[in-house]
């Protein structure tokens, strides 16, 4: 494994750079602070991103070395952002295996490779914390002198925000779009006022999908924040381990994961619990924050027809009609949300390869592929499970 300098040569008289091996090596006050400043999803927290680390889920021995780079100025931080060295390319959501097979077979080296995100959630948001433009602009050169000196196949930053692509762009990266599926309240009062907007098609199939869950004698009950009881969390991970093993993996995140997070970010979580004859059955844990709504995991002890959509996306929505949320975001890949009303959303990563040749090669790639998305989204809006002129189906 490459192991990244502590810290590089500044680049130029305005920031001295450092690269950190640990998020607790960066003040979480400081973080957030830059945070704060561009917005975005709770998943960047500093409490978020070290609690990855030291509960033993994305580290060095998981394949995610961290080396956070920072930028400095009169000790003060002005920008900073996860670097991971990568020794694989699980649990990014942006898929490169084809990209790593085509250096396999000309025997080149494509890992360790460079990694701005946050580990295992695919959630749109800033990886460039800065400032202002000009520091942003001078953390991706700092990023890319980081991955120059250390002979680094590549640099790939995932899920970027629109300030992040422009900065990405301006240095020369190369932009590639995937698309999401996320709904938005149109203002609903109530989840009957929501089902009113979809077709009549639509409409009757999540009624029927509900009604197979209420008759099989399922209910439900949500807990928020601090009032998410150990136990609550235990029944939980149950789930969401069992889930994960059924698909023959283990689980990415850890107990010790979500200990940290009832302890250091109990806001920022909402739990459905899906119960029949008084017995818990199956889980939901959503992320929220600023008034979004993020589905993140699942997990059921028990099967039954239909339990998933309605512990993922029609409890959710329920929940956030009810609360005023402006947005439910599904998370990677998935057309049946579409059936849920959840709509397609680009989004955008950035890459850099250091071999010329291949970087030309998947440069031709990403502009056949990016017409290819371009179809795939008006083919989708084309199939939208919204009355035709409602307002939700032009959001």
């Amino acid at each position: 494994m490459v192991s990244v300098i502590s810290d590089v040569p500044d680049f130029s008289n305005d920031y001295g750079i450092r690269v950190l091996r640990a998020p607790a090596e960066i003040d979480a006050g400081a973080w957030n602070a830059l945070l704060a400043l561009a917005g975005g999803s709770p998943f960047m927290r500093h409490e978020y991103l070290a609690a990855l680390h030291d509960s033993g889920s994305a580290t060095r021995d998981t394949g995610w070395t961290p080396h956070f780079v920072t930028l400095w100025r009169d000790g003060e931080l002005q920008a900073a952002c996860p670097l991971y060295l990568k020794s694989h390319s699980y649990g990014e959501y942006v898929f490169d295996w084809a990209w790593a097979n085509a250096y396999e077979q000309h025997r080149l080296r494509y890992y360790p490779k460079g990694l701005s995100a946050v580990p295992f959630t695919p959630v749109p948001g800033p990886r460039l914390l800065a400032r202002d433009a000009n520091a942003r602009a001078a953390l991706v050169r700092a990023v890319l002198e980081v991955c120059r000196k250390n002979k680094l196949s590549s640099w790939h930053l995932l899920f970027a925000d629109d300030d992040d692509v422009a900065a990405c762009a301006g240095a020369g990266l190369m932009l590639r779009h995937t698309v999401q599926f996320h709904w938005l309240n149109a203002g609903y009062a109530d989840f009957d006022a929501f089902l009113a907007s979809l077709t009549q098609e639509k409409r009757k199939k999540i009624r029927q999908e509900r009604r197979k869950v209420a008759e099989a004698g399922v209910t439900f009950r949500h807990t928020q924040g601090a009032q998410i009881a150990a136990a609550d969390w235990d029944f939980f991970y149950r789930c969401y381990e069992r889930t994960y093993l059924e698909h023959g993996n283990a689980p990415y995140l850890t107990r010790d994961f979500f200990r940290r997070m009832a302890a250091h970010m109990p806001e920022n979580w909402l739990l459905f619990v899906a119960q029949r004859r008084g017995k818990p059955i199956a889980s939901s844990l959503i992320g929220i924050g600023d008034g979004v709504a993020y589905g993140r995991y699942w997990g059921a002890l028990e099967r039954v027809d239909c339990l998933h959509f309605e512990a993922c996306y029609y409890q959710p929505l329920a929940w956030c009609i009810a609360q005023g949320y402006t947005r439910f975001e599904g998370g990677a890949q998935g057309e049946h949300k579409m059936a849920r009303a959840l709509m397609p959303v680009k989004t955008t990563s950035a890459h850099w390869l250091a071999h010329p040749a291949f970087a030309d090669a998947v440069e031709d790639f990403l502009k056949r592929e990016g017409r290819g998305i371009e179809r795939y989204m008006e083919h989708l809006e084309e199939r939208s499970p919204f009355r035709q002129g409602d307002p939700a189906a032009d959001s």
